[in-house]
């Protein structure tokens, strides 16, 4: 059991580190304006969505299994008016990541299983299944990022 939960931990690690830098690869060359715009009318823009993610996984993974006490107010990932500079919100970001990093670090073997509950969160029962939803969650924004980028870029 000890390769699988070597695998499984160094394999999550992994791809949470592939989703920051693949964000940072699209947000980095936008200007602070750029950031916090939205393209379109309706929607995010890169930095709400960063707000959102960071949001996201401090509740999902932070406060939940690592115990940080983090708490969220979700409704303001999305619609703060007053958001941080840019470089402030990807520090951020990136200490969540390697918030999450560490803590997938930490599982033990039995841990993965341990029963799992949270706030608008019914389907995840256990731990590994909090990771991989997490996972999948932030890498479906980073793919929105790289569409607003694009579309950024051209205006």
């Amino acid at each position: 059991m000890t390769e699988v939960n070597e695998t499984v931990g160094v394999g999550l690690a992994a791809y949470y580190e592939y989703i920051a830098q693949h964000l940072h690869k699209w947000a980095n060359p936008l200007s602070n304006e750029q950031f916090w715009r939205k393209p379109y009318p309706y929607g995010n823009s890169v930095g709400h969505l960063v707000l959102h993610l960071t949001g996201n996984l401090n509740y999902y993974i932070g406060a939940r299994v690592a115990e940080t006490g983090y708490v969220r107010d979700r409704d303001r990932e999305f619609t703060d008016q007053q958001p941080p500079p840019k470089e402030e919100a990807l520090r951020a970001f990136d200490r969540t990541i390697a918030m999450v990093v560490a803590t997938v670090r930490k599982q033990k073997a039995e841990d993965w299983g341990k029963a799992y509950a949270a706030e608008r969160e019914p389907e995840a029962a256990d731990r590994f299944q909090i990771f991989v939803r997490c996972a999948g969650h932030a890498y479906h924004h980073v793919g929105q990022i790289v569409y607003l980028s694009r579309e950024l870029a051209r205006t």
